[in-house]
């Protein structure tokens, strides 16, 4: 058998994670049965939808049970294989938690081709953050020419390539990011039109600037007081399709609440807010999002960032840190040898 490691939730946090809500286990993997296939992680992505799932709130999942890995998906190697289609050293995406290595179905995984792509764009790009974004924007937001769309976390996974996207339709990107070194990243890098600063004092005046006639599509990654701000921006008959509420993950006690007048304002302004997962749209979006967004990437028109924390054991740490918005680009743990 292969031994292993896997970082499993061994408390809920309450607000803020600590490393000391996560247990480091070794484990021997069992042989893998018909039909399955043994991984060994060169890559895990760390994504800020864990937070809900080990909170035990039930949202659109079960939550994380304790004692069992928090969920994410990784691109691996395939070190054993019991289905006649796979072969070992393969290189798969497949959702296999925080673990070294990961039993998985064979029907579960997708192959990638080193040749066509960094693999670890699977996990970001080109994978489940990427499609969010595409499928959001496109089939909710629904950006049309001269558009202003708004996106907050700009330049996160999703928010980056909202961005791009409706700059590629036709529309006005405006980024919303924590602080001015993410903030001019989305100008000259990702060829944002205009950013906001959240975290400066006068974010409300440099949205207004950015967005002066007003915002017609806001991609919301962020919530609370980021919301709020971008509230009384909108235009008649704005979209806002909602994808995650960061500022909201940790939070113990209530904050200001949602801005007053809210369902007048929907009603009036004709307004439409639409929570969504990206799995709604997957069977029906996925193949036309990799040959749209890995074209884009090859002309040019959509750039990406990546955030590489090295080593296995930092990955309790890297998703605290991302919860706080101390990544850059799309979190990413290299797994050591």
């Amino acid at each position: 058998m292969v031994s292993a490691q896997r970082f499993v939730l061994a408390t809920r946090p309450e607000g803020e994670p600590t490393r000391g809500n996560f247990q480091l286990e070794r484990i021997e993997m069992p042989d893998p049965r018909p039909g399955e296939l043994l991984l060994r992680t060169q890559y895990l992505s760390v994504d800020p939808y864990v937070r809900g799932r080990i909170s035990g709130i039930r949202s659109y999942a079960e939550p994380t049970a304790i004692g069992s890995p928090p969920p994410g998906h990784a691109v691996g190697v395939v070190e054993r294989s019991e289905d006649s289609q796979w072969s070992v050293g393969d290189i798969v995406v497949a959702d296999t938690g925080w673990q070294t290595h990961a039993l998985v179905c064979a029907s579960d995984v997708r192959k990638l081709d080193p040749g066509l792509a960094s693999v670890t764009t699977s996990l970001g790009v080109l994978g489940m953050p990427g499609f969010t974004a595409y499928a959001g924007l496109l089939k909710l937001g629904k950006p049309k020419p001269g558009d202003t769309v708004v996106v907050g976390a700009a330049t996160g996974p999703v928010g980056s390539l909202v961005g791009q996207i409706a700059k590629i339709r036709g529309a006005r990107a405006v980024g919303i990011a924590g602080g001015p070194q993410k903030t001019s990243f989305l100008l000259s890098d990702l060829g944002f039109d205009a950013s906001a600063d959240h975290r400066s004092k006068d974010f409300g005046d440099q949205l207004r600037a950015a967005a002066s006639d007003g915002i017609d599509v806001y991609f919301e990654n962020i919530g609370g007081e980021v919301f709020n701000a971008v509230f009384p921006l909108l235009n008649p008959f704005a979209r806002i399709p909602v994808c995650g509420v960061m500022s909201e993950y940790n939070s113990t006690s209530s904050r200001p609440g949602l801005p007053q007048q809210l369902l007048r304002t929907v009603l009036n302004k004709s307004v439409t807010i639409r929570g969504f997962v990206f799995t709604e749209f997957w069977d029906q979006l996925f193949d036309r999002f990799l040959t749209d967004v890995s074209g884009w990437i090859r002309e040019g028109k959509v750039r990406y960032r990546e955030d590489i924390v090295e080593g296995f054991e930092n990955t309790p740490d890297a998703f605290r840190g991302l919860l706080r918005g101390e990544n850059f680009g799309k979190l990413i743990v290299r797994l050591s040898e």
